[in-house]
């Protein structure tokens, strides 16, 4: 009987078996590697979507930061104005209608949590001639990013004593007058930190006492 006429071997089917195999597993692991990257892709540009669209916000809010109390009138206590720390930052800016009502309300920017597992909150109230006008039902804080490993708010604005621009400090103590400039550091657990943010306030002024 002719090779033709006796078929393959065990030997030639075992190794046409492992060859097929190992083609697709090469196959397999190309497929998972390219899904692996394309995955890597989509969520660094989510990331950077989400980043971008929390820096525009933000920068649009300090920008249009007014002079305006976010506490009632109280002749025993001086006003709060603008309240800046570390992780925590207090000031009023107009609204677009298509976020809440419109018009001017208390921005309260607050990093929670510790850790890799900080996230960045902002609750926002409607204020008029200091009170602040809760929503019903109430409007809980937003968090703006999360899973973050460091955020710090700085801040810098005229020393009163000479007329010039001072130093970066991690806190603004003058609750009466607003900051000339905000610096916000973002770093997420993952990833490279956020570009700094700078923002100019522009010193609006909308009921302000003078």
């Amino acid at each position: 009987m002719s090779r033709a006429q006796r078929g393959f071997t065990l030997i030639e089917v075992l190794l046409a078996t492992a060859l097929l195999v190992g083609g697709l597993a090469l196959a397999f692991a190309t497929v998972r590697s390219a899904l692996a990257i394309s995955q890597r892709g989509e969520q660094m540009a989510a990331h950077n979507e989400r980043m971008r669209a929390v820096e525009g916000f933000l920068r649009r809010r300090l920008s249009m930061a007014m002079l305006t109390a976010t506490t009632p009138p109280d002749p025993t206590r001086e006003p709060v104005y603008f309240l800046g720390e570390p992780q925590h930052m207090l000031f009023v800016s107009d609204l677009p209608g298509y976020l809440g009502r419109g018009g001017p309300y208390v921005h309260e920017l607050q990093v929670r949590g510790s850790g890799d597992a900080q996230r960045l909150d902002l609750a926002l109230t409607l204020v008029q001639n200091g009170e602040r006008i809760e929503e019903t039902p109430p409007r809980p804080p937003e968090t703006l990013a999360d899973a973050l490993r460091a955020v710090t708010f700085r801040y810098r604005g005229i020393d009163p004593r000479n007329g010039q621009l001072g130093e970066w400090q991690d806190r603004w103590d003058d609750t009466r007058r607003l900051p000339s400039l905000v610096s916000i550091s973002v770093t997420p657990r993952q990833g490279p930190a956020w570009p700094p943010m700078v923002v100019a306030l522009a010193q609006q002024s909308r009921g302000a006492r003078p």
